[in-house]
Order: C-alpha cells, then structure tokens, then sequence
C-alpha cells in the first residue's frame, strides 16, 4: 500500500496534553511528526520528560520529532537531552538526519533557523553556515521537516507581532532547486498556521498555538499517497 495516515503538529510548548482532552485531535494513524518547539524556556530537562511520556502514548507506529529555537538543551546540553529521549525506544528525534519509514519514504529533519532572538538553533540570516545547513538535505527527501519555513511559504506572524515574511530565503532557494521534497513541515511562525500546494510540495505550517500561546490550531491529519503526492484530508 502506497497511503500513509500522517499527523502534523508543531510548536506545543509543553501545552501538549491539551491535544489529549479531545481523541479526535490524535486519531492515530502511521505517521506523528512534530516540527519543533516542546519546550518554554528550553532549560528545565522536565519539559523533555514530560513531552516524551506523552508523545510515546499516542497511537502512531512512527512517532518523530526535532528540536525548535525554543528548545535549548538540545543545542546547549545535547548529551543530556538525548539520553532523556533515548530511553524511549518508539520515538525518533533528527537533527541534520534521516530516516525510512514505511514505503521506503525518507524523513529528514534539521532545527536550524536564521538568528530569531537569540534563542536555539539560530544562524546568521543568510550567512554561509546556514547555507551549507540546508545542502545537506538528501536530494531523495519525501518529507522534510524544518522549524522554521522557507521564504514566502506560510511565513507571516499575526498579532501582535505582525511582522512581514520571516522564512529563510537560503532554505526557499535550496528547496525550489535542488531538494524538491513531496511533503515540508514547519511551524515558529505562529500566525501563518494552515496549508499551501505549490504544484511540487505540500507546505504545512503545523503550529499548535496562537501568537499568544493558547491552543487554537488543530493537529492537520491527512492519507498521503507517497507515489502520487496526492492529499486527503482527514
């Protein structure tokens, strides 16, 4: 079979078991991506703990995840991070890696972002070591997962910030000429929640929470054929 039942989440920011309160939110399915953002400050290693214990519960038989710009112990104290996330054998965290699920489909996953308040993960906007971030995603990429989204695709905060186009345009120039993924996550953005379809990929800004953090986006479902690339939304 060629279908996949994937759900996509971002940004919880320790709000996950909110998700739980109504079982429609997770049906379960083949596939549970988070893009990035479980934690607050990014400090406190309970966070981790918390968001695993909860993730390994949901009905999925691939559970991924990767770290956002809130997300400090991974980039500061990565040792400690993952041997938290270790300890659970049925979840996946990529960081500037891959992997194969069902189907033969290829999942990689990188935090990075230009710099956004100083927080994790963050680069020189349009310096060279973003740019050598994004040519190591696989040319053979189905699904890529990035915190942060590409220039112009799903990239405008809303209120209060309302701050114009804020997606890396390395990340942009990267996708439209040389990795060319059927399938892109995100989220950071809060305000640009939701879906677009360029004719190539499927853009899905995944984001949970509203600009003032309450939980107001659903988790998006969707049957996936991998051959094809054609969506239905659950």
């Amino acid at each position: 079979m060629s279908k996949i039942i994937i759900t996509l989440i971002s940004d919880t920011h320790t709000k996950h078991n909110e998700l739980s309160y109504n079982t429609k939110d997770l049906p379960g399915g083949d596939l549970l991506i988070h893009a990035g953002d479980i934690m607050n400050s990014g400090r406190n290693s309970n966070d981790i703990i918390d968001f695993c214990d909860w993730f390994t519960k949901q009905k999925y038989d691939s559970k991924i995840f990767i770290a956002g710009n809130h997300d400090r112990m991974f980039e500061d104290y990565p040792e400690m991070a993952m041997e938290i996330v270790n300890a659970y054998t049925d979840i996946k965290y990529l960081q500037d890696s891959y992997i194969t699920v069902k189907n033969k489909v290829k999942i990689y996953g990188s935090p990075w972002q230009p710099v956004f308040n100083s927080w994790a993960f963050n680069l020189p906007k349009g310096g060279k070591e973003l740019q050598d971030i994004w040519a190591n995603i696989p040319r053979d990429t189905d699904i890529l997962i990035t915190h942060g989204p590409p220039q112009d695709h799903l990239d405008v905060s809303g209120a209060p910030y309302n701050e114009p186009h804020l997606g890396c345009a390395l990340l942009r120039h990267h996708l439209d000429t040389v990795a060319k993924p059927k399938i892109h996550v995100f989220g950071h953005i809060h305000g640009s929640y939701g879906y677009k379809f360029d004719g190539q990929t499927h853009y899905f800004n995944a984001s949970i929470l509203n600009e003032e953090y309450e939980y107001t986006n659903k988790p998006i479902t969707f049957d996936w054929n991998s051959i094809t690339n054609e969506i239905d939304f659950l």
